[in-house]
């Protein structure tokens, strides 16, 4: 627990003295402290050498007791020594410790001291003494002895006869403690100020730097909270200092990049939107390569999700063996083949397009993918179609055009081989008479221009009769095949509305199929049931069925199971293509079931809504 405070206190303290508001408090203290101890430095010097200047100036000895003592050395007798010694004990000077005369021989003549009297006529051994002598100059030294500061000052003495001659020199001691002391405190004085004016010099110091960093604090705690999509709080303005217009400015600046982030979510949004929408793909890469955006179209196209193609380079997502840089920088189109999850195979389209910003730099590409798979898959069956439709026509026209040349080269006189002949080209004319109605049929349904004659049907009696027909046909025309229909059809009545004869068409093509591909002495079982809200039709056989693999294509143009066999039976490929357009066209559905061996058995799925009593009573 211990530790754990030290730790706490340790991270207090670091945060304090890494805050702005601390460093400017302890640098202005600092800037205060070395001012104060310069300025003090410097008045302490000049207190210093002004107090010894006053203090020397309060030690010099007067001219009247100098002219005194001149005119007693100048004398030069033993009543002059008594006379000197009176005249300097009489002059009266505290701060003066000791005087002592000299006369130009060196020689003591009198002191102010009692008890050093015996040293008057002694040589004096001081050699500033004897420089004072020889040169007539003052000199003032300031020495310690034993720890005890004393001024001494040694000025000349001058005849007063009218001439200049040195005569002499006074020699003054006086200590210089009271002086020191007052030095000392005064500079114990300053440095108590000094300390006091510090301490109120931080106090100021934090005081200013807490108005200072306050503003600053509050526009970092402003910055954090619009770095997490905070714009609510505005910075408080404490003054109109420059402090207070860079705090306006950060509150327009808030209120700008709240602005600009709300278009910029709404654009992103609307991109979003936009891509999300789209019906082509769409791939964003930076400008290494590498996928960076990436829309559900796209996803869906390639069969993968967002985090297994995000940052993958876009060649390798395409499956291709270009480099991305030559994708990109080549900028060509091309088509990808995809394997999607809900089609075996996705053709695509792929556009690349730069992004470049305002100084021309490329800073990535936009690869744009559209599904060109039914395109493809049109265009092929429309090459498919004009080739079938080629090939068709050219087989009768081919034969037509030998026959015709046989006989515009004699055989028309030929009354066995001119009728047979006849009778083939008539029989192909009509072929392709057949066919090209044929085509016009669905020409028209496919630019939906053919019209629909709407009726209420009874399907029982509507099928009945078609069968009749059937069945009438069987029995009159002794060289067509043998057949026999089963009518499994009920007696309940089931009304729908359908184009008569187009439906006829529908059921008269899947009833000559199944009697042109059922053995001879086949039955065809014709069914009607009603199921949920549909009319269901069936015609079966007993033919040679087909394919498994054919089923899908059987009602494809021009698509034959046995190609020989159907030419050979006078068929044009266009009846089951026919039929299916004429059952959507009436909102219902037809498609086949069959074992190869085992007959096949055609189904038709009629909208049907059963009719109340009442609707029945209305009808009659």
């Amino acid at each position: 627990m211990l530790f754990l405070n030290m730790d706490k206190l340790r991270i207090k303290l670091k945060r304090t003295f890494n805050s702005i508001n601390t460093k400017l408090a302890v640098v202005f203290m600092l800037m205060l402290l070395a001012t104060i101890e310069v300025i003090g430095a410097y008045f302490t010097r000049q207190l210093e050498q002004s107090s010894i200047e006053s203090f020397q100036t309060s030690i010099q000895i007067p001219s009247f007791v100098t002219n005194q003592l001149s005119v007693q050395l100048s004398r030069n007798n033993s009543r002059s020594n008594d006379r000197m010694s009176q005249i300097i004990s009489d002059y009266n000077n505290d701060a003066i410790s000791e005087i002592i005369v000299v006369d130009n021989k060196d020689i003591i003549r009198a002191v102010s001291n009692m008890n050093d009297k015996s040293r008057v006529g002694q040589r004096v051994n001081n050699n500033i003494v004897k420089q004072v002598t020889s040169t007539g100059r003052q000199i003032t030294r300031v020495v310690n002895d034993n720890g005890t500061s004393s001024m001494i000052q040694i000025s000349p003495l001058t005849s007063t006869t009218g001439t200049s001659n040195n005569v002499g020199a006074i020699y003054v001691r006086a200590s210089m403690q009271s002086v020191f002391n007052d030095l000392r405190t005064t500079s114990i004085t300053f440095l108590v100020a000094s300390l006091v004016a510090a301490m109120l010099g931080a106090i100021l110091a934090l005081i200013i730097s807490r108005a200072i960093t306050r503003p600053i604090e509050e526009m970092q705690e402003q910055a954090l909270h619009i770095a997490d999509g905070d714009y609510s709080n505005q910075v408080k303005i404490y003054s109109n200092d420059e402090l207070g217009q860079l705090g306006k400015a950060f509150n327009t600046l808030s209120v700008r990049i709240e602005r600009s982030q709300e278009e910029s979510d709404s654009e992103r949004r609307r991109l979003d939107s936009v891509l999300s929408h789209m019906t082509d793909g769409v791939l964003a890469t930076d400008r290494h390569g590498n996928i960076s955006v990436v829309n559900q179209m796209a996803l869906n196209f390639l069969n993968v999700t967002e985090d297994e193609i995000i940052n993958k380079p876009i060649n390798e997502a395409l499956g291709l063996d270009e480099t991305a840089q030559d994708l990109i920088s080549n900028q060509k189109e091309i088509v990808v083949t995809a394997n999607s999850g809900t089609r075996n195979e996705v053709i695509l389209h792929a556009s690349f397009s730069l992004i470049k910003r305002v100084t021309g730099f490329v800073s990535g590409s936009v690869c744009v993918l559209h599904d060109v798979t039914e395109q493809m898959k049109n265009e092929n069956s429309q090459r498919q179609f004009v080739s079938n439709v080629s090939h068709e026509l050219r087989t009768p026209l081919t034969s037509m055009h030998s026959y015709i040349e046989a006989l515009s080269e004699g055989a028309w006189k030929d009354p066995e081989i001119a009728p047979q002949f006849l009778k083939v080209t008539q029989e192909e004319t009509e072929r392709m008479i057949r066919m090209i109605n044929d085509l016009l049929s669905l020409s028209r349904m496919d630019r939906g221009v053919s019209r629909m004659d709407m009726e209420w049907v009874n399907l029982n009696d509507f099928v009945s009769h078609i069968l009749n027909r059937f069945d009438m046909i069987v029995k009159t025309d002794n060289n067509e095949k043998k057949y026999t229909i089963k009518r499994e059809l009920g007696t309940q009545a089931l009304w729908v509305e359908i184009d008569t004869d187009k439906m006829m068409q529908v059921i008269d093509n899947i009833m000559n199929n199944a009697i042109k591909y059922s053995p001879d002495g086949g039955v065809i079982t014709v069914r009607l049931v009603q199921n949920l809200n549909h009319v269901i039709l069936s015609i079966s056989d007993q033919g040679l069925g087909i394919p498994r693999k054919d089923l899908g294509k059987i009602f494809d143009r021009f698509y034959r199971v046995d190609k020989a066999r159907s030419r050979a039976q006078g068929g044009t490929g266009l009846g089951l293509a026919i039929a299916k357009e004429i059952v959507e066209a009436h909102h219902g559905r037809i498609w086949a079931d069959s074992s190869e061996g085992q007959g096949s058995t055609f189904y038709i799925s009629l909208p049907y809504e059963p009719m109340s009593e009442e609707d029945d009573w209305d009808e009659v």
